[in-house]
């Protein structure tokens, strides 16, 4: 049997006719979302190690300070309070250049120090519950009716009154800002929500074991209360909220000491 007939190529004019195969359009990759927290463990290794030397450091300027200009105070608070003021600005300066020189960000939205929806009052009243929540457990825990070097401090309404100042002012925008803005994004992005703000109360806590005279139980309730704060950062996103809490939760304990000493 004869091979069939191979096909005739096609004519020139049925090629120019056929209309051209448009190219499938490219999709452009899209950019990975950016990492929260952008710092890393090593970040806060430096941080900690900064922590010492910039404290001494603010120490020391002060009483240069106090030296030059013959200021004698006769009341310690009025020492020790700019001291410490003065050591964690020193800090933060330092942890602002870590933020902009390595990655190019800024320091406070940076630390979540953004507003929050909540009401200011709800968030106070938090604080306000953290603290009799946290009276509650201290009967559980048969706090002992010792001296220690934070009320050592305050035996005097002057000193009291500084106290109270940078307790409910200053303190809480400070502690807040290093242990829920820096410190609790990082273990939350790590060990999971629950654990990150359980770990990150933990040195929250020991930082005031000396100031309670070693003792364990304060400690462990200030743990406690660093992890309702640490929940309020959470939910709320914002670090301005944890600090506001902390602050109503800190005003309600010198308040009582206010009304004891009036008593």
């Amino acid at each position: 049997m004869s091979e069939p007939p191979a096909p005739l190529p096609p004519e020139p004019e049925q090629i120019a006719a056929e209309p051209p195969v448009a190219p499938e359009p490219t999709v452009p990759p899209q950019p990975e979302p950016e990492r929260y927290p952008f710092w890393t463990y090593h970040d806060l290794l430096l941080f900690a190690g900064l922590t010492i030397p910039c404290l001494f450091l603010g120490q020391g300027l002060v009483r240069l300070v106090f030296w030059a200009l013959r200021v004698h105070p006769t009341l310690r608070a009025a020492e020790l309070l700019p001291e410490q003021l003065l050591g964690y600005g020193l800090l933060f300066w330092m942890l602002r250049l870590i933020f902009r020189m390595e990655y190019d960000r800024p320091f406070w939205a940076s630390l979540a120090w953004t507003k929050t929806r909540l009401p200011w009052l709800w968030i106070a009243m938090a604080g306000v519950v953290t603290a009799y929540t946290v009276a509650a457990a201290s009967s559980l825990f048969q706090m002992p009716a010792t001296s220690n070097p934070l009320m050592d401090l305050m035996k005097d309404r002057a000193s009291l009154i500084l106290m109270a100042i940078f307790g409910v002012v200053m303190a809480p925008v400070c502690e807040e800002l290093i242990f829920r803005g820096f410190l609790q994004p990082l273990l939350v992005r790590s060990l999971g929500v629950a654990a990150g703000i359980l770990v990150a109360a933990i040195p929250f806590g020991l930082l005031h074991y000396k100031e309670y005279g070693d003792s364990w139980r304060h400690a462990a309730l200030i743990s406690l209360a660093g992890a309702l704060f640490g929940w309020m950062r959470h939910a709320t996103g914002s670090t301005m909220a944890s600090s506001i809490m902390h602050a109503a939760y800190n005003s309600l304990g010198f308040l009582a000491l206010f009304m004891q000493r009036k008593g």
